[in-house]
């Protein structure tokens, strides 16, 4: 379709454009002084058209389909003006109609993105009209009606080539500008959830600082760190949370276990049933778990295990660290795993 026209349209008009050409060298069929080789160029030169307008789905035309058509524009004169006298007064009428043929089959051929092979065609008719009949021919017989076709035509290709080119870049620019939008607004709701899910936790302890004016018992502090690690979980652990999960880590730091959420992004697609499902078998692990050290991690997207846990116990912690759910930093060679739990996807 080109700017709203089918295709079927466009063609049909082109087939009868060809098909007036051929019926004017069959009105004057009494001029060429051996009609055959006028017919058979006739033939040759419906053939071409045709192939060249039903022939091929593709927009640009095969390379064959156009060597063809040239052949086929240079077959056309010498075939028919060895026929006919160019010195006849009053000159030979339609009997040139193969001028405004050729003209047309390079019209198409330069439409169908060929404009090389086209030029060639044109190029020929020129010399070969120049030659027969001499340069006042070119504008006798129309030769240069048909170059201004073959002109026009690949003007206008190559500006249509251009402005669908920019209209598919325009179009990848609006999905990409869209696309960047919707990210932007996601991050800024994601933000705006975290914000108001740290506000709503901190608040309260952030008041009791101020009202002591900084000056905490063992205790305070204690749930300070608590606070900070719970808020890191928000920030870190994202689709590794619930209610229960977030109850059971609280628990489990709260008895000296140093507690890592760890979501890297495996979980994203995971549909909400499935998620909770696999979450609830976090809690239940963490329930039941007395390690010192505990590490939850998302699996890859790809991957049939949703979640991996990892349990250990050691010998040496440090209090701030494990508050806050971090490594303690201390050599776990010597540790030994109380936990190891993957988690599926899918029951």
């Amino acid at each position: 379709m080109i700017i709203g026209v089918p295709r079927v349209v466009i063609v049909c008009i082109a087939v009868l454009f060809s098909l007036y050409h051929v019926i004017l060298g069959l009105l004057t069929l009494e001029v060429p002084a051996n009609p055959i080789p006028v017919v058979a160029a006739m033939v040759l030169y419906l053939t071409a058209t045709v192939v060249s307008l039903v022939g091929s789905g593709n927009r640009r035309m095969p390379l064959w389909m156009g060597a063809f058509n040239v052949a086929v524009c240079i077959a056309l004169p010498l075939m028919i003006t060895p026929e006919l006298d160019p010195t006849r007064i009053g000159g030979n009428g339609y009997a040139t109609w193969y001028v405004a043929a050729v003209g047309t089959l390079m019209t198409i051929t330069s439409t169908r993105r060929r404009q090389a092979l086209a030029w060639t065609g044109i190029a020929f008719l020129v010399a070969q009209t120049t030659i027969w009949a001499g340069p006042a021919a070119l504008v006798q017989y129309g030769v240069v009606g048909s170059v201004s076709w073959v002109i026009i035509s690949h003007v206008l290709s190559r500006s249509i080539a251009k402005a669908a080119k920019d209209a598919r870049r325009f179009a990848y620019a609006e999905r990409e500008a869209a696309d960047w939008q919707a990210a932007q607004e996601a991050h800024v709701f994601e933000r705006q959830f975290r914000l108001g899910q740290t506000s709503s936790k901190a608040l309260p302890m952030l008041r009791q600082i101020e009202r002591s004016g900084g000056v905490l018992a063992a205790a305070e502090r204690q749930e300070c760190l608590l606070l900070e690690g719970a808020i890191r979980d928000e920030i870190r652990g994202r689709n590794l949370l619930n209610d229960a999960v977030r109850e059971q880590v609280m628990l489990a730091r709260r008895r000296g276990a140093a507690v890592t959420l760890l979501d890297e992004g495996g979980m994203d697609s995971l549909p909400e049933p499935m998620r909770q499902r696999v979450l609830d078998r976090l809690a239940e692990a963490l329930r039941h778990s007395a390690a010192d050290k505990i590490i939850v991690r998302t699996a890859a997207s790809s991957s049939d295990i949703a979640v991996t846990v990892v349990g250990l116990i050691g010998s040496g912690k440090d209090d701030d660290a494990t508050a806050l759910g971090q490594d303690s930093g201390d050599d776990e060679e010597g540790d030994e795993i109380e936990l190891w739990l993957e988690i599926p996807r899918a029951d």
